[in-house]
């Protein structure tokens, strides 16, 4: 069933990119998180070129198994010269919604069908749960179309290097919903470390929110967006070693189960890794239960030669530096504090909300696909993301250091 809704895009805006003051563009760089890349970031879709009418972008969802991510559904609202031709969802209620927030022209109950007939040039596939990733991204890139996708980006690496493949062959581009890598606090943070904020980094120390999820669940729903931040201060891990215990006991592969959310195998209630990074780096996941209420936010410490800094990781990460306090005879009291200068402070909290972090790696993905680079959050990163969780798994299973990259594409837990 195909159901017309008013386009609501405002097609004026297409024509022109208006002068921005610099106060204001300093304002709207902080904003994309991504000021050293220039105008054309925080503009992308001025440089397609309104002559040829405007680009035509899908969204994918899946209502009640999955449903449409974290705000995945309206990633293209707002964006001149994009016009959302179409939703697919099985779920009639589902998608009809959807298709009210997207501003659809359209809607199918078969994601296939709408791909054949609609052929977009983007599609967001918005579904948390990764199960469906890799059958619906092959569709999508066989059609010719470029990705936004929900993490994790699939349930095994041999998938995801089926989908990378394909749209390598097929010239597309692939961006993953890893906000956190173009969070403003997160950019001027990896600016300030850069310029030697803490010194040399030697340490990063990790923790998930380790809830009722503690473990595998919590490993791979929240320790991807750790894991693609690892990578994105430290660069890629040369080895892994690991220690899962299942309530109590050494894992077992018998033990790997699935979950409410169908994100492919997980196992373990209590995981500790260790990962090496270039430069003598070291850096530790955990996810154990009992450290909930010492360990509290889910997030990281960065620990340097001069200073350490804790990111409180969040669709908006929080970011602050520990002063170290003097030595008295009482103790030694250090205090955690907001980073000076971070532009982060200053944004409001519809800038801080979901929708400007999608937008900010959206900027970012057409940009990419205007200029033929890599996104930042690229298809690929969360595919390096992905292999961490996997190689946690081989660490663990095999009581050994395991190489990164992984030579074994398979599941760890499929037997």
């Amino acid at each position: 069933m195909d159901i017309a809704y008013p386009n609501a895009m405002n097609t004026s805006r297409r024509k022109s990119l208006p002068m921005l003051s610099r106060r204001e563009f300093v304002r709207r760089s902080a904003i994309a998180g991504v000021s050293g890349l220039g105008l054309a970031t925080l503009e992308p879709w001025a440089a397609f070129g309104a002559e040829d009418g405007p680009m035509r972008a899908a969204v994918i969802g899946n209502t009640g198994h999955g449903d449409y991510g974290h705000g995945l559904d309206v990633v293209f609202n707002d964006l001149p010269n994009v016009q959302v031709v179409a939703v697919a969802d099985p779920d009639e209620r589902g998608r009809e919604a959807a298709a009210k927030r997207c501003h659809a022209l359209r809607q199918y109950a078969d994601y296939r069908e709408m791909l054949a007939k609609e052929k977009p040039q983007f599609v967001s596939i918005a579904p948390r749960w990764s199960d469906q990733h890799h059958a619906v991204a092959m569709a999508a890139l066989k059609a010719g179309a470029n990705l936004y996708m929900e993490k994790p980006i699939t349930t095994t690496l041999a998938e995801a290097d089926e989908v990378l493949a394909l749209a390598d062959e097929r010239g597309l581009k692939i961006a993953v919903a890893h906000q956190m890598r173009l969070a403003p606090s997160i950019v001027h943070l990896k600016r300030k470390l850069a310029e030697g904020l803490i010194g040399d980094l030697v340490q990063i120390r990790a923790w998930g929110k380790q809830d009722d999820r503690a473990g595998g669940e919590d490993m791979l729903v929240l320790g991807t967006h750790l894991f693609d931040m690892m990578r994105n201060l430290a660069g890629d891990p040369g080895w892994c070693s690991a220690q899962i215990l299942h309530q109590g006991r050494a894992f077992t592969r018998a033990d790997a189960r699935t979950v409410k959310e169908q994100i492919g195998l997980v196992g373990g209630t209590e995981i500790e890794a260790q990962f090496a990074f270039a430069k003598g780096v070291m850096a530790t996941f955990t996810s154990r239960a009992a450290l909930r209420q010492t360990v509290a936010h889910w997030g990281m410490e960065l620990i340097g030669s001069k200073g350490t800094v804790r990111i409180l990781m969040d669709v908006f990460p929080a970011v602050h530096l520990l002063a170290p306090g003097k030595w008295t005879p009482a103790g030694k009291t250090d205090e955690w504090q907001p980073l000076k200068d971070d532009p982060a402070l200053s944004l409001s909290a519809e800038e801080r909300a979901f929708g400007q972090a999608n937008r900010r790696v959206v900027n970012d993905w057409l940009d990419a696909i205007r200029t033929k680079r890599e996104p930042i959050c690229s298809g690929r990163a969360a595919m390096r993301a992905l292999e961490m969780v996997m190689a946690v798994y081989q660490a663990g299973l095999s009581g050994q250091r395991i190489p990164i990259p992984l030579a074994e594409r398979r599941h760890p837990l499929e037997g």
